[in-house]
């Protein structure tokens, strides 16, 4: 199968100041817990006769019937089976999903970690009983009761799939092979690579520059990447207008990232598998993250988990919880991850793959590799330590437009 080429919009998930504040997200940084109530709707007890129709909010990549070309098709299977029309709109932002689950008119949304949240505190969505979901039972298990979708110790979705941000290099031009992401943020080294150093595009990278300080300044008292006070905040922020002289390009579209290493005009920089994998099919002199480390930087490495949640006014939630199951469907679930990319939820869709390496390329059996991994979480005032000194999202947007420049 061949791979599609992620979602552009996929990585911008940028909210609108005052986003936050105006939904009232009072929860704590990590997700939920704390005192605030969220969610939204009851949780469905018994799974009816499917209502003959499904209106779905995801990813591109997410939700295909087979109308590109060379496209699968895991849709259409699945309104044979249970009789439910699948409506999709494709969401450009984690912003734009949220804003579309607010009118009401979506059963559900596959969330990325940094909107399950932002729609739980919104009272946007319904508790999950996973016992009507099936293959629920053999998703990994360290993808379940995750801060991104479980809340109050609730269930809020059914976990889609993963992937890493990894640290790339042209293996030509960037020796010795790096084993840190100071090639990056140390500006002695990063120096070296002036103009060359590629960046993903997007308020979150903050997180990344936090993680780095917490390895290399541990007197920060940095925990979480995305629960930062003042003084740690401060310090990433500066971190990342030290590297701004040595970035050669912000990406946010995967294609661009491949074109620029194609065409030699950036050498390294926070990447994904699929821009790794595809450059290497080119014959491109590409490395990543070092194998001798599980393909992680000593330090370790951001990255994404995307839940299905189901909207607490679902219109069609019979249609919704056999979608839920359908999507972690063992090769349904496999023909998902080849497609866009990114490690299974499912652990038996491993057999299924059409590249029987595919889940040791994408790490999906190593849980060693996914715990130095920190998912990307909404960033709020209210820290996992119950106070309110923690920066929020609005103030990383801010920063992040400011070391821009």
């Amino acid at each position: 199968m061949r791979r599609r080429q992620a979602h552009p919009a996929r990585t911008a998930w940028l909210i609108v100041a005052g986003l936050i504040a105006a939904m009232g997200i009072l929860a704590g940084c990590g997700g939920g817990g704390g005192s605030t109530e969220g969610g939204g709707g009851e949780e469905l007890q018994k799974l009816g006769k499917g209502e003959g129709e499904l209106n779905l909010i995801s990813w591109a990549g997410y939700v295909e019937n087979g109308s590109e070309a060379e496209a699968p098709d895991w849709v259409t299977p699945f309104e044979e089976k249970t009789g439910c029309k699948v409506n999709n709109k494709v969401g450009n932002t984690s912003d734009e999903m949220v804003q579309l689950m607010k009118t009401g008119q979506y059963d559900g949304v596959s969330a990325s970690g940094n909107a399950s949240a932002r729609l739980w505190a919104a009272h946007l969505v319904a508790p999950v009983n996973t016992g009507l979901v099936p293959n629920y039972k053999t998703v990994f298990a360290d993808l379940k009761s995750q801060p991104y979708n479980t809340f109050d110790g609730t269930p809020y979705g059914i976990p889609h799939g993963r992937g890493a941000n990894l640290l790339m290099w042209n293996s030509d031009s960037v020796k010795p092979a790096p084993t840190s992401w100071d090639v990056m943020f140390d500006p002695k080294i990063a120096a070296k690579y002036k103009g060359k150093i590629s960046v993903y595009d997007e308020s979150s990278y903050i997180a990344d520059a936090a993680m780095y300080l917490k390895y290399h300044e541990p007197d920060l008292g940095i925990e979480s990447p995305y629960e930062l006070n003042e003084e740690q905040f401060d310090a990433a922020v500066n971190l990342l207008k030290e590297q701004r002289a040595n970035v050669g390009e912000y990406w946010s579209e995967a294609a661009k990232q491949i074109q620029a290493f194609s065409a030699g005009d950036v050498d390294l920089g926070t990447t994904w598998q699929y821009q790794y994998f595809t450059l290497k099919g080119e014959g491109q002199p590409v490395a990543a993250s070092p194998a001798s480390q599980g393909f992680l930087p000593k330090e370790g490495a951001t990255g994404w988990s995307d839940t299905w949640m189901i909207s607490g006014e679902a219109k069609h939630p019979n249609c919704m919880y056999m979608w839920m199951n359908w999507i972690i469907e063992p090769k349904v679930n496999a023909e998902v991850a080849e497609w866009f990319g990114e490690a299974p939820a499912q652990e038996l869709a491993c057999k299924e793959t059409e590249n029987p390496n595919f889940c040791s390329e994408y790490h999906a059996e190593n849980p060693a590799f996914w715990k130095r991994v920190y998912y990307w979480e909404t960033p709020l005032a209210e820290c996992g330590n119950g106070e309110d000194d923690c920066m929020d999202y609005n103030q990383w947007v801010k920063a992040w437009t400011e070391i821009k420049g």
